[in-house]
């Protein structure tokens, strides 16, 4: 399949899912600019196309919140789930990555989350808890190797030459995490 098929098909559904979070127009052009830009980038890498929508809308959440990001604007993560996906709930990266994220431990937990999902800089993170730059450079550093540990032994993931982990999830019953 093309980009340009793709957009002909779920562009107008991926413009209103970013429309009903930025609630601007022309934001909402932009984001969906930079979504299939991401989306004509990487639609190799798709290997099973029945899981095209929910990759598409995947790529746009996380559009929305690096925008959010780079503005220091806080949206909360269950307003970006999305009320067009499938009722039926298929097992994905998500699940495991919750998974795995609740089984770290606390120490490592709080900096990646105020880090990598509210984007505050380490240094602030720093601040917040109490701790010194290093320890929680350190901590966050140690949370993302134990999140690529966990995806390698919960769901068969590998770790490539260019150090990415690369693999197709598993069948949830096969989950070691999310089951």
């Amino acid at each position: 399949m093309t980009t340009k098929a793709v957009w002909g098909i779920y562009a107008e559904d991926i413009r209103h899912f970013i429309l009903s979070k930025v609630k601007n127009p022309v934001v909402t052009e932009d984001i969906l600019q930079e979504t299939f830009i991401k989306v004509h980038t990487k639609l190799h890498t798709l290997k099973d196309e029945d899981k095209l929508k929910p990759w598409l809308f995947s790529i746009a959440r996380y559009t929305i919140l690096d925008y959010f990001r780079a503005r220091k604007k806080e949206l909360a993560v269950d307003d970006l789930e999305v009320a067009s996906e499938p009722e039926t709930h298929q097992h994905s990266e998500q699940d495991c990555l919750r998974g795995i994220i609740k089984s770290l431990p606390k120490k490592y937990r709080d900096p990646l989350f105020l880090s990598d999902i509210k984007g505050l800089k380490q240094q602030e993170i720093a601040n917040q808890l109490h701790l010194s730059l290093p320890t929680v450079k350190s901590q966050i550093q140690r949370a993302r190797k134990q999140i690529a540990q966990g995806f390698m032994d919960c769901c068969g993931f590998k770790m490539n030459e260019d150090g990415h982990l690369v693999g197709e999830i598993q069948d949830k019953a096969d989950c070691k995490v999310c089951h």
